[in-house]
């Protein structure tokens, strides 16, 4: 349950500011790229801060660390909630760097609590994670303007929940489990960076973040060009998020009972190529059938990322080793997607090239998931089959 409620406060900070970014940039008169380094600022975070969430683990234990980055978003949400621009991004760098390393430990406490039962308990927090992103988006407009909370008191209420969940796992973090004797993490991190198999993992973290945040920053914008008004846009992508829920609550227990996930990766990949296409050919026809599939897909793409750091590794240290490199690059990559489509939409002129951008993110995304899927851990590249059976 404490899990499960940490993971439930890793993205509503983060995914609220998007649909009130003019609301922001009216009262504080923020330019549209230090608007744009504002939603970009925790993303960054994310993949700068991730190498470092392991070795705080491995020092302090997972649940006393965790407990630190219920506190320290906490800190960031009130920081942000004072006035200025300095506050402003300051609050987002410190929240930033909180949800980066629990973003980090999720998954290696997965794999020392739940061996038995990765598929399961990963469909629970990865569901409950891309839940709680999507209410963060869908409220953010109605908290401020009808609620009266202004776009100030809409971000500032985050800090309830995150307070609720610091308060619930105290009682985990006073139990911590102790690290037991072995290689220190830098060791183990030298042996990923020269692992095939870890790369495959990285490279699949990295395309399925990358169109994730393009998604998330400009598919709204993309739908009102195809002529959906700001409400209809804005809804779609909420939609999206529903969705990608959906497949986050059925694809990990369904990938996590094979030994080989391949054929969910070329299943998931098709989906989102097919969504893609439908959004380039006949935007405005059957539009919500194409953000339903686009959502399903990306869900099923975190699901499956997700659910390689416990799959591929033997042990809960080397899973948050992996945890640490998957997201330090992926989201370095990540960070990079709304510029990119931003910078094509200006240059060439429309949204058509953002959305072949897309596709080429899946492609890359499948070619990717063909070797993080193959029946294998860290440390032992290919195992026979009848060695996996068990799992």
């Amino acid at each position: 349950m404490g899990a499960l409620l940490i993971a439930a406060n890793l993205r509503p900070a983060i995914t609220s500011v998007g649909p009130l970014i003019g609301e922001i940039r009216a009262d504080t008169g923020l330019s549209g790229t230090a608007a744009g380094l504002l939603t970009t600022l925790p993303v960054l975070a994310f993949g700068l801060l991730s190498p470092v969430a392991p070795r705080l683990g491995h020092r302090f234990g997972i649940e006393a660390v965790l407990l630190g980055c219920m506190v320290a978003l906490v800190v960031g949400i009130v920081v942000r909630w004072a006035p200025g621009t300095v506050a402003l991004f300051g609050g987002t760098v410190i929240l930033g760097a909180a949800v980066a390393s629990a973003n980090v430990l999720l998954p290696a406490l997965v794999k020392r609590d739940y061996a038995h039962r990765e598929g399961l308990v990963t469909a629970a927090y990865s569901s409950v994670l891309g839940g709680a992103a999507g209410i963060g988006a869908g409220v953010a407009v109605p908290l401020a303007d009808d609620a009266g909370l202004g776009w100030e008191g809409a971000l500032a209420i985050w800090a309830v929940p995150a307070t609720v969940a610091a308060l619930v796992w105290l009682p985990q973090a006073r139990r911590r489990h102790r690290p037991a004797p072995g290689p220190g993490p830098g060791t183990a991190l030298r042996d990923l960076w020269r692992s095939r198999l870890a790369w495959t993992v990285t490279g699949f973290w990295a395309m399925q973040s990358f169109g994730f945040y393009v998604v998330i920053a400009w598919l709204p914008e993309i739908l009102i060009e195809a002529g959906l008004d700001d409400a209809d846009a804005g809804l779609m992508l909420f939609v999206a998020q529903v969705a990608g829920v959906a497949a986050t609550l059925t694809i990990p227990p369904l990938a996590g009972r094979r030994p080989d996930q391949r054929g969910i990766v070329v299943a998931s990949a098709a989906v989102l190529v097919l969504a893609v296409l439908g959004l380039i050919a006949a935007p405005d026809t059957a539009t919500v059938v194409w953000v339903l599939l686009l959502g399903f897909g990306q869900g099923c793409g975190l699901s499956l990322a997700l659910l390689f750091l416990p799959l591929r590794t033997r042990e809960h240290r080397t899973a948050a080793e992996l945890s640490g490199m998957a997201q330090t690059v992926g989201y370095l990559v990540a960070a990079t997607g709304p510029i990119l489509a931003g910078l094509l939409h200006d240059g060439l002129g429309g949204w058509k090239p953002t959305l072949v951008l897309l596709l080429a993110a899946a492609a890359a995304q499948l070619a990717f998931g063909l070797g993080a899927g193959r029946d294998a851990v860290l440390g032992i590249e290919s195992r026979p089959r009848a060695t996996s059976a068990g799992r």
